[in-house]
């Protein structure tokens, strides 16, 4: 039960704070496993922001002047938005440095209608199915250097979506983890032999 009373003038913030906080852990350690899982959106309300972000594209497209079709779907419980069709590539821009601007733009207008932040995942051209097969090349090549010469591997800085791709390869093999380190824009993997 959440206390609403008004704070005494002798009360201070901080022990209204702490009691807050106390009685929002204690609520959190007593909930069922159930319920936690209910927070997470429903399918229809991922598509819906979907949609949303679409409708975004959609007009910046028509803004720029280009054509492109435009898919919208729920995949591995995110939002995801594809845009397909030519002409396409100054969209993505170096490295895929413009689409992730895009990216969150788009998660900027679902955030304006909706008032939750969005996990959408925004894909030009097939650009992110192409640098994922990418990546997975260049993560196992890393395992085999790092199985090979039993030394850590550094590669090359990333972005949050790329380093996503390299974690999931890296993982699904045994003997090698990885981390993360650094700080944006130059954080990097790290794939290292597993003690």
């Amino acid at each position: 039960m959440t206390d609403t009373s008004i704070p005494s003038a002798d009360q201070s913030l901080d022990d209204e704070t702490s009691s807050a906080v106390a009685v929002e852990e204690a609520e959190e350690t007593e909930a069922e496993p159930e319920a936690r899982e209910k927070k997470a959106p429903a399918d229809s309300d991922l598509f819906r922001q979907s949609e949303i972000a679409a409708d975004y594209i959609e007009g910046l497209l028509d803004i720029l002047d280009y054509d492109g079709d435009i898919d919208e779907l729920v995949s591995g419980g995110r939002p995801v938005v594809e845009v397909v069709g030519g002409r396409l590539q100054s969209l993505v821009g170096q490295r895929g440095a413009t689409l992730e601007a895009i990216q969150e733009l788009a998660r900027l207008a679902v955030f304006r209608q909706t008032g939750s932040p969005s996990r959408l995942l925004l894909d030009i051209g097939g650009y992110r199915a192409t640098r994922r097969k990418e990546l997975s090349a260049v993560a196992r090549n890393a395992v085999e250097k790092v199985k090979e010469h039993g030394e850590p591997v550094r590669l090359e800085p990333m972005s949050a979506f790329e380093r996503k791709c390299v974690h999931d390869v890296v993982n699904a093999m045994s003997g090698v983890e990885s981390e993360s380190e650094g700080v944006e824009p130059n954080r990097r993997i790290v794939v290292r032999p597993v003690d």
